[in-house]
């Protein structure tokens, strides 16, 4: 158990990240599942536009320090791929 002020303090800090941390990834992880429904029905113009809103989520998912910047770039690279790949 914490002993010092200190540490309680990060045990609440810790949570109040947890949560907000865990909302960032999900709507990183919906918006990316947005895109590949929209790749394996075969919509390009639905996915060239849900895959603009990825972007900037995944981008601010690495400021933040949610994800691994390779990590985000692999996605992207990936997804973009797929969609460009529907033409």
């Amino acid at each position: 158990m914490a002993n010092t002020p200190q540490a309680r303090k990060r045990i609440r800090r810790n949570e109040r990240r947890r949560v907000i941390n865990g909302n960032r990834m999900g709507r990183i992880r919906t918006l990316v599942k947005k895109v590949e429904s929209a790749v394996a029905a075969g919509d390009k113009t639905a996915a060239a536009e849900a895959l603009q809103g990825v972007q900037p989520e995944l981008a601010r998912g690495v400021a933040r320090g949610v994800l691994h910047k390779n990590t985000a770039a692999r996605k992207f690279s990936r997804l973009t791929k797929a969609v460009n790949a529907l033409a």
